[in-house]
């Protein structure tokens, strides 16, 4: 017995002992592997940037502007234009069918005063048809929200009244989570104080779930890969679809000086005039057809007209020429009679064509009474 339980007992403390070394071994290799991703991030950022800076010289019919911090960058990604950025550069090009140049001001490790002092000065050289703003998770490792708010409200205060400003994300750590709240608020609060649409990027990182969040990451744990930039990109979507929608009708309804002198008022301006020429054209619709009760009084009168083709169209154009013709004939032929009686020779009869060749008399037609047709059809 003392030797069976010394075995299990031993064999209990190996079996311990190879768990917790498997343990550490795998805690030190994933270790080592965070550290060579965050090597490659590094290694990332020139090419990203060096990416996006060629994007400056293309040329576009519509300017699409981000600011922002290594996501905009789509550092973690497989190539930079699987970014979010990149994506929805992608998606405005399909929705509007125009060219665009996109102008990503973003830099590597910016932080809402990084933005503020790098990156605003050079958005006075832009004029963007869409304009996105995502910044502010690399301030929660040093987080104040004094000095946060400060940032934000400059940053808000400077873009154009279209932007579309952006949650931080879900990061999952309790600590961390706190901070992004208060900070969640202040984006919310500033933003509703300058009239910017807000992109719910926190609530859909957070609707996706740790699990999906850890395999839609980087090997840094910190960027997002292609799927996770993918989910950043449906937090702007439906706002920026509208501002597309919005800048097509501004393109379409105002010219370029009645643009400039509405200035923020002309997106509303174009859409009423949208909406008035559909209500125009719905009214034009149903116009040329007819009403409910016109329709049903056709019904009962009989008097729905029936389709013609363009055949029996021009067959019927005819017989209503023949049939003046012959009115025409039969209105001059009494006065050819009495021209031939008086010069004393009979007066030809005339067929119902009205040819005027002699024939034998026919017998004459019954008179019908007012009102009465001599056969099915009204043929008389």
């Amino acid at each position: 017995m003392r030797t069976r339980t010394l075995v299990a007992l031993l064999t209990s403390v190996i079996g311990g002992l190879a768990v917790v070394g498997g343990g550490a071994f795998g805690a030190r290799a994933g270790i080592r592997g965070q550290r060579a991703a965050s090597q490659r991030v590094v290694d990332m950022l020139p090419v990203h940037a060096d990416w996006w800076r060629e994007r400056l010289q293309h040329e576009g019919q519509l300017t699409y502007l981000a600011i922002g911090d290594s996501a905009a960058q789509g550092v973690g990604a497989t190539a930079p234009g699987r970014g979010y950025v990149g994506l929805l550069a992608r998606r405005i090009r399909h929705r509007s069918r125009m060219s665009v140049r996109v102008v990503n001001l973003s830099v590597s490790g910016s932080t809402t005063w990084g933005a503020k002092q790098d990156q605003l000065p050079k958005l006075r050289n832009y004029t963007p048809d869409v304009c996105t703003v995502s910044i502010g998770a690399n301030d929660i490792a040093d987080f104040h929200p004094d000095k946060f708010e400060r940032n934000i409200r400059a940053i808000y205060g400077a873009v154009p009244s279209h932007a579309i400003v952006a949650e931080l994300p879900c990061m999952f750590v309790p600590d961390r989570e706190r901070k992004v709240a208060v900070a969640n608020e202040i984006v919310h609060r500033v933003a509703g104080e300058f009239g910017l649409t807000v992109a719910p990027l926190h609530v859909i990182t957070k609707r996706v779930g740790l699990r999906r969040t850890f395999f839609n990451s980087y090997g840094d744990l910190f960027h997002p890969n292609d799927r996770g930039y993918e989910i950043w990109a449906s937090a702007f979507e439906p706002a920026v679809d509208a501002r597309v929608d919005t800048v097509a009708a501004i393109r379409h309804y105002l010219s370029a000086r009645e643009a400039e002198d509405l200035g923020s008022e002309a997106g509303a301006v174009a859409s009423a005039r949208a909406e008035q020429d559909t209500e125009h054209a719905e009214e034009l619709e149903h116009g040329e057809r007819p009403g409910r009760v016109e329709r049903l009084r056709q019904r009962m009168t009989g008097a729905i007209p029936l389709p013609v083709r363009s055949g029996e169209h021009e067959r019927e154009h005819d017989h209503n020429d023949d049939d003046d013709d012959n009115d025409e004939r039969e209105h001059d032929q009494p006065h050819a009679n009495k021209h031939l009686q008086a010069q004393g020779a009979p007066a030809p009869d005339t067929d119902e064509s009205g040819t005027g060749h002699d024939r034998p008399h026919a017998p004459a037609h019954r008179a019908e009474p007012d009102g009465q047709h001599g056969g099915v059809g009204g043929a008389a």
